[in-house]
């Protein structure tokens, strides 16, 4: 059975589907048709149902909880892994919660966030953190940095690898929005998930399920059995980044979501829906027996 999969070529998700794309372990008769795209491009498949599994954001999900259902293994959720604000000049949180910068070209303004998609987990704790800051440009989340440096933008929001290259540009932290989310809550934040098709049968979808689940365990086991694969779509990145990227963002919860996890995801369901973030969610999100 040939099935659609598609996740990013970011580090983290090429560890994660290697030994799955490659055969390194038993696929129990699945074969793949894989795309990579950033996370945005994903989102927008999983509204439009596109894809059989997909790798989405856990803010996306939200609103396709009809269509897709998040299987046990793959997501990017921990601590100390959130999305950062920076900026080339000073700025403090404070003017972000007044959504107010002193530009001394123009005078006293809105700052112009560049953010990498609406339905980004990134976007929904930006709002959550300051709900006034709402003058946004989406951007593809690895040429924020260069619109902070040319000035296109006053704010970036800053996702995946970034995290490791914007102090080598001269650029500054504002705010750690994940350190944000866990002293709030005091749970892991929940930044990307692998769904299943609601349409696929549901012994299809367990299957994937369990080879998805191999294929994390088969990556731990063997980290650098991939490391051609990881490499040729990491964008000139290099080798310790990349291990720093997936250490970052693959861990127990890539395995297995686990009764912690799920808590997570249901607290950040929970604040979005209460906060008006998100649609109400009528049916349960995780797969089941």
């Amino acid at each position: 059975m040939k099935l659609t999969l598609g996740f990013s070529p970011c580090p983290n998700d090429t560890f994660i589907f290697d030994a799955l794309i490659h055969h390194k372990i038993d696929t129990e008769g699945l074969e793949f048709e894989v795309f990579y795209d950033d996370v945005e491009t994903l989102n927008q498949k999983a509204f439009r149902g596109e894809l059989d599994i997909t790798k989405l954001s856990y803010h996306a999900f939200a609103y396709v909880t009809d269509k897709y259902v998040l299987l046990d293994s793959g997501s990017a959720l921990g601590f100390g892994v959130g999305p950062l604000l920076i900026s080339d000049v000073e700025i403090s949180t404070s003017d972000l919660e007044k959504n107010q910068i002193d530009d001394p070209k123009s005078g006293i303004r809105n700052p112009l966030i560049g953010i990498p998609g609406k339905y980004t987990t990134a976007n929904f704790l930006l709002g959550l953190a300051f709900p006034e800051a709402t003058n946004k440009q989406e951007l593809v989340f690895s040429e924020i940095e260069d619109a902070l440096l040319d000035s296109r933008i006053d704010v970036g929001l800053i996702i995946h690898e970034n995290r490791f290259t914007y102090q080598n540009k001269g650029l500054k932290k504002i705010i750690d929005l994940g350190d944000y989310w866990e002293k709030r809550t005091g749970c892991a934040i929940p930044l990307g998930g692998i769904v299943a098709n609601r349409n696929l049968p549901l012994d299809v979808q367990h299957k994937i399920n369990r080879v998805l689940r191999k294929s994390v365990e088969f990556a731990f086991a063997n980290p650098k059995s991939g490391l051609e694969f990881i490499k040729q779509h990491a964008q000139e990145m290099s080798e310790e980044v990349m291990y720093k990227h997936i250490a970052l963002y693959v861990n127990q919860y890539s395995v297995d979501l686990g009764e912690e996890g799920r808590k997570a995801i249901n607290l950040m369901f929970d604040t979005a829906l209460e906060k008006g973030i998100i649609p109400e969610i009528k049916q349960g999100i995780f797969l089941t027996a």
